[in-house]
């Protein structure tokens, strides 16, 4: 990483990135309910301000100015659309209480709550509530109360005496439902996860690149992690956290094939870095992982490109956190996912790698 770098990540955007202003204008064309919420817009000539998704005609562009809340729009002397109502809680915003809602119940329950339990609590009809549950959160209830209980597996196994004791401290009715899922939920069988993955079997290496330094990973079934890092021993405290008991070994001559294609990719990346991996996540990371190796190198596509292309179109902020989430830097390339503006948002290993790996893909 180098100031040079560093001044291109951050001051060149996109040429053809709308501004703010223009976004929100765009929004405000659109009527689109998902902007509800994030901004109000006020105009000139009425001394009324509205929610971006207001049914009134669309005022002219010249008379439209923006707020980023009702309050400050109140204060610049608007008063409230007595349409859209923007001084209370939009749709949207309901909507998403009434989910948060179900998910606090969920995660205080300790057995599963039915679909018609949750629907009843909210004030909706099950198919109403499992469809805007679903939109909110990327997930059905089922699916979220899955993943509720794979965490308290988790916590579980690092205090109970035994599995059987973790099993039905978690909230499985039997151990055969348990095993089951319990690889995709663990990474490992729960015996290792149990023993801080006593049993696992890891060969690892940190070399430098273009990047920094990179640690490479493997069990037997394949690479579990590829991680950018200034710090080799913070590099393998990361390793040794989520493995604390693993058996590590040297690398091997397969195992040095693995690291020879990373660092070759990493130097000049073409097409897609082709390795058997051995990752694990929710239902819903692993459709948007599987996403994000479709787009080619080179390419970039947006959160809520991702989202669509998984037939999730209100989920973005969860295709950020899976992306977030993701253990395996370039192999699942997180790297290609920006903003709707084409902003470079976040990256797990630092934004400043992002904009150089989006740089050499472009130059390939």
């Amino acid at each position: 990483m180098n100031a040079e770098m560093s001044a291109r990540a951050t001051q060149e955007p996109p040429m053809d990135a709308p501004s703010l202003p223009e976004q929100r204008w765009e929004a405000v064309v659109r009527r689109d309910k998902r902007a509800d919420g994030q901004f109000v817009y006020a105009v000139r000539t009425t001394g009324v301000y509205c929610r971006p998704a207001c049914p009134s005609r669309t005022a002219k562009r010249e008379n439209v100015e923006f707020f980023d809340t009702a309050d400050l729009a109140a204060a610049a002397g608007y008063r409230a659309c007595m349409r859209c109502r923007p001084d209370a809680l939009s749709q949207e915003q309901r909507r998403k209480a009434l989910v948060i809602q179900a998910c606090q119940a969920i995660e205080q329950s300790a057995s599963a709550l039915s679909l018609e339990a949750l629907a009843r609590q909210a004030g909706l009809s099950r198919h109403h509530f499992h469809r805007i549950f679903k939109d909110v959160t990327g997930l059905t209830p089922k699916d979220f109360y899955k993943s509720v209980r794979a965490r308290r597996v988790a916590a579980s196994l690092q205090s109970a005496p035994s599995v059987t004791d973790a099993i039905y401290a978690a909230g499985f009715n039997s151990a055969g439902n348990f095993y089951e899922g319990a690889g995709a939920m663990l990474g490992m069988s729960p015996g290792a996860y149990l023993k801080g993955a006593a049993g696992e079997h890891i060969r690892y290496a940190i070399e430098p690149c273009a990047l920094g330094l990179v640690i490479v990973a493997a069990t037997r079934k394949g690479v579990c992690a590829i991680e950018f890092g200034e710090s080799a021993p913070a590099l393998v405290d990361r390793l040794r956290e989520r493995f604390p008991k693993a058996r590590f070994e040297p690398a091997d001559a397969e195992f040095k094939g693995w690291i020879a294609r990373v660092l070759g990719y990493l130097d000049q990346p073409r097409g897609a870095l082709d390795l058997p991996l051995d990752v694990r996540g929710t239902v819903f990371q692993r459709r948007v992982w599987r996403a994000l190796r479709e787009i080619p190198a080179g390419q970039t596509a947006s959160y809520a490109e991702i989202a669509r292309r998984i037939g999730q179109p209100k989920s973005p902020r969860a295709v950020a956190r899976a992306c977030a989430s993701n253990p395996v830097a370039v192999a699942i390339p997180c790297h290609r996912v920006v903003r709707s503006d084409g902003d470079l948002s976040g990256y797990r290993w630092g934004v400043e790698r992002k904009a150089e790996l989006l740089r050499r893909e472009s130059e390939t």
